[in-house]
């Protein structure tokens, strides 16, 4: 208790107090994040959507919200944590022994150091993000983590059956043995092409968990195929008010890899094996990052540790340098990456460039309360998520000298070049996308369509989940390889709520008075405007954009929006194809999410 600390003199005993205060406030985040999951399943039980989208965004903000009360509290309470480094290295050594060989040892490791952090936020002192020595052995936990069936060809229903009871839900389903045979005959179909000899046996290795996000649940694994190795498997689940039911299967690794996106809100799993979990992910896909898989699982504090460890091996292994990233230089941030990595790097300027549009520019954490802001939210399938370090150390010869020069510069309040070392106050980390701009320099002219079509795609889908990006520049949108569009830049976001939607199409030709919106204070946005602010030079391609997305350049859509936002609407956003979903009517109402 804080009394026992604010009583005890001896300096060891103090250290001995302070461990056991950050260990009890760490097990209460713990305890209460690990319940957040059954609190999904619940909602999606009963179809409770808002309390669904609430626990995304409390299971986001629990972490901080310990952290932010906590920090300055012990900060108070034990002035020499700043005075004395070896009365904070005497408080960790107890602490190691508490968390000692428990299972969430780790993201333990990860909490002490972000109180560290909060501590020291006005200092240059940098915190290492690691495990530390506490990663291995970790405790066992009691129930299996994965959950082994077979079945020979043609793919057994009741085996499906088994594997859709894997959530162990409350409330019925719809028709469970209808669903298996579905199942089992959309997994027919993904086998057939492969030539298995007669009697070959498949193997499906399933995560012993659901999987709860917003309106939707999934069972998730992967099958074993003799001669073919390992496919993804999804099994996409639904609540309508006659049941539970299966609206999809995904075998394809790209499929999967969309689904468990950052770009969408966190899955809440019911298992508490997170690094198995994650690995698990991993293998079913690769190319994503094992860093952000554990983000995906909502564990961002374990997740920004695997990124920084991945991002460090990249530059050992490359001996690359990091350098201005390729595009348009932005006017805010500073983005720099090396050439074969899957990250990009950013940082605030001090002040923005003369090229600024907003008027009076209104500072550094402004402009990462909307970074922030993203990280928090829905992110609708459209926003690439946000690791933000604090306090973060690199090493110096990692960096080109011009943008060094750069950063010291342009970035002073953000960047410090300390000997061998250079310290973050705040750097922003994403994965990596070809700005949309310099994706059209050199993409084929369907490529290209498909892309001005889906940045309408992105503006609609930010649109729904309350997000408006005030500078439209295509040049802060970004093309992935399978030519989804993304906005990566956030320092021009608000709330669509917020903003004033008006035009100029009523108005007579040739009338001379100002508009009566001019003086008006605030956002204003003009839909007939858009292409002309997307800045998309080719004329066939904006007229690729005006004919898919015609309702975006009009006053109806964007107040139509608004209202159905302010009525609290939750958006629906489709995390896989139509075409995978199961061949049988739907009700309109099952959209999945």
């Amino acid at each position: 208790a804080l009394s026992d600390l604010w009583s005890a003199k001896e300096p060891d005993e103090r250290a001995r107090i302070l461990a056991g205060l950050i260990f009890a406030v760490f097990e209460d985040y713990y305890q209460r994040s690990r319940r957040i999951p059954f609190m999904a399943k619940a909602a999606f039980e009963s179809r409770d959507w808002p309390t669904s989208f609430r626990l995304s965004k409390d299971r986001l903000s629990l972490y901080s919200l310990s952290i932010e009360r906590l920090g300055p509290m012990l900060a108070a309470a034990c002035p020499e944590l700043k005075d004395d480094d070896t009365f904070w290295t005497r408080a960790h050594a107890h602490y190691l022994e508490l968390i000692k060989g428990r299972y969430e040892a780790d993201l333990a490791f990860a909490f002490v150091n972000s109180v560290r952090r909060k501590i020291y936020q006005d200092e240059w002192k940098p915190v290492a993000y690691s495990y530390g020595d506490v990663a291995q052995p970790r405790q066992s936990l009691k129930e299996p983590v994965l959950l082994t069936f077979e079945s020979g060809l043609p793919v057994e229903p009741a085996v499906v059956r088994r594997i859709l009871e894997i959530p162990g839900f409350s409330v019925p389903w719809r028709d469970i043995d209808g669903d298996a045979r579905l199942v089992a005959a959309e997994m027919d179909r993904a086998l057939a092409g492969m030539s298995l000899p007669p009697g070959s046996v498949v193997r499906f290795v399933m995560a012993n968990s659901g999987f709860f996000r917003n309106r939707g649940a999934y069972v998730v694994g992967r099958m074993s195929i003799p001669g073919h190795g390992l496919r993804p498997l999804l099994i996409a689940l639904l609540n309508n008010p006659d049941g539970i039911f299966a609206d999809a299967v995904l075998t394809e690794s790209d499929e999967a890899q969309y689904v468990f996106s950052t770009t969408l809100a966190n899955f809440h799993a019911t298992s508490p094996h997170y690094h198995e979990l994650a690995q698990l992910l991993f293998s079913l896909m690769p190319k994503r990052p094992l860093g952000l898989h554990y983000s995906t699982l909502g564990f961002n504090h374990v997740g920004k540790v695997a990124v920084i460890n991945e991002i460090a091996r990249e530059q050992r292994r490359t001996g690359e340098r990091l350098d201005t990233a390729v595009g348009f230089r932005g006017t805010v941030a500073i983005g720099f990456s090396m050439p074969s990595s899957r990250y990009v790097m950013k940082v605030i300027r001090d002040k923005p460039t003369d090229g600024y549009k907003w008027g009076s520019f209104p500072g550094i954490e402004a402009v990462m309360a909307k970074y922030r802001l993203v990280h928090d939210h829905d992110r609708a399938g459209s926003m690439r998520d946000n690791i933000i370090y604090y306090n973060v150390r690199l090493e110096r010869d990692w960096f080109a000298p011009e943008l060094l020069d750069e950063l010291s510069l342009e970035a002073s309040e953000t960047v410090n070049v300390q000997g061998d070392g250079v310290v973050f106050k705040r750097l922003i980390v994403q994965m990596k996308l070809i700005p949309l701009p310099v994706f059209l320099e050199t993409a084929t002219p369907e490529q290209a369509r498909v892309a001005v079509v889906n940045l309408g795609d992105c503006i609609k889908n930010n649109a729904a989940a309350n997000i408006f990006n005030k500078d439209l520049d295509g040049r802060n949108y970004g093309v992935s390889p399978i030519l989804k569009v993304y906005l990566f830049d956030y320092d021009a976001v608000e709330p669509l709520t917020d903003v004033k939607v008006r035009t100029n199409t009523n108005r007579i030709d040739g009338e001379e008075d100002i508009p009566d919106w001019y003086f008006e204070e605030g956002t204003i946005f003009l839909p007939e405007e858009m292409m002309v602010g997307l800045r998309i030079e080719d004329r066939d391609l904006r007229r690729t954009f005006t004919e898919a997305h015609p309702d975006l350049m009009g006053v109806d859509y964007w107040e139509g929006m608004q209202r159905a936002l302010r009525a609290g609407y939750l958006p629906k956003v489709r995390a896989y194809p139509v075409s995978r979903r199961l061949p049988r009517a739907r009700p309109a109402s099952a959209v999945p999410t």
